[in-house]
Parts: C-alpha cells; sequence; structure tokens
C-alpha cells in the first residue's frame, strides 16, 4: 500500500477544521484537559492561533493522505517546520486517517511518507504530542520508533 502527501485545497481546508476542531475539543475533554462546556471555544481559537491565514500561515504544512493507486484521499496530516529551529525538528499537530482505513496500513505508510518528505526538505526530527488515553496512536508511533520524551501525569481527587 503506497500513499503520498498532497497539499491540502482549499475545499480540504474547510472540511478538515470543521471535523478536527470538534474533534481536537473531544479529545481535551476526554484527556480531563478541558470541560466539555469551554472546549468548543477554546479549540477554534487554537486553530485561529496557529493557522491564522488558513492554508497560507507561516510554516504550517497541511496534507491530504492519498492512496497512489487511486487518488482516495484516506486523511489527513498537519506539522509545522521552522527552518531556522536549529534541531532542524518539525511537530507534527495533527494526524488522522479516517475511521474507513484505520487498521489497514495507512497510518504507517503515511508516516513513512512524511519520513521520506521530511528528510529531502531538511527535517532532522519529527516530534508529536498523543492523548495518553489514544493507545492505538501510541502503539503505532512506537512501533515507527518514536519515544516518549515528557509525560504530564493526572489523578481526579474526587474519584478515588
Amino acid at each position: 500500500m503506497t500513499v503520498t502527501l498532497l497539499p491540502m485545497t482549499q475545499d480540504d481546508f474547510a472540511h478538515y477544521t470543521s471535523k478536527s476542531i470538534q474533534s481536537y475539543a473531544s479529545e481535551k475533554v476526554e484527556a480531563g484537559t478541558w470541560t466539555k462546556e469551554e472546549a468548543p471555544e477554546k479549540s477554534e481559537k487554537e486553530f485561529e492561533r496557529l493557522l491564522p491565514e488558513g492554508l497560507d500561515s507561516e510554516y504550517q504544512n497541511l496534507f491530504a493522505i492519498t492512496k497512489v493507486d487511486n487518488d482516495k484521499k484516506v486523511g489527513w496530516l498537519w506539522y509545522h517546520f521552522k527552518p531556522e529551529n536549529p534541531q532542524k525538528e518539525a511537530f507534527i499537530y495533527d494526524f488522522l486517517i479516517f475511521d474507513e482505513y484505520q487498521g489497514q496500513g495507512y497510518g504507517k505508510a503515511a508516516l513513512k511518507a512524511l519520513d521520506d518528505y521530511a528528510l529531502a526538505n531538511g527535517i532532522e526530527k519529527i516530534s508529536l504530542h498523543v492523548f495518553a488515553h489514544n493507545k492505538r496512536a501510541i502503539h503505532l508511533y512506537e512501533k515507527l520508533n518514536y519515544e516518549a520524551k515528557d509525560l504530564i501525569m493526572s489523578k481526579w481527587l474526587n474519584e478515588e
């Protein structure tokens, strides 16, 4: 299975942000970071802060993960890279394989395509954040040699 990373179109971006803002809000609630009431607004503001010019936002790279054999979109990938970064580090802000394509190797193929693309564009390190409750993603990242570099742990005092 082969995928390629194609720059998002304006239509892709509109579809991506409408779904991803909601998804990010839900993830932050599940992680216990935000309340259900505040999450939608905070999520929207975070996207506006990071993507103030939409697809043309400086140092932001947004892609449609696309099957090579039929140009079918199977997911989204968004990373930040500032060439002046002394570690030549890119940071993945969002990575999603659509539900109907999960568990079929597209995630692994997309991250390998990103590795190749990154190396060709002067990137030497890729980092990301993953919610601790997303065991499936953690497993994928570990299989591809991502390592935990920082952990934040919490507990609810009223749940003991």
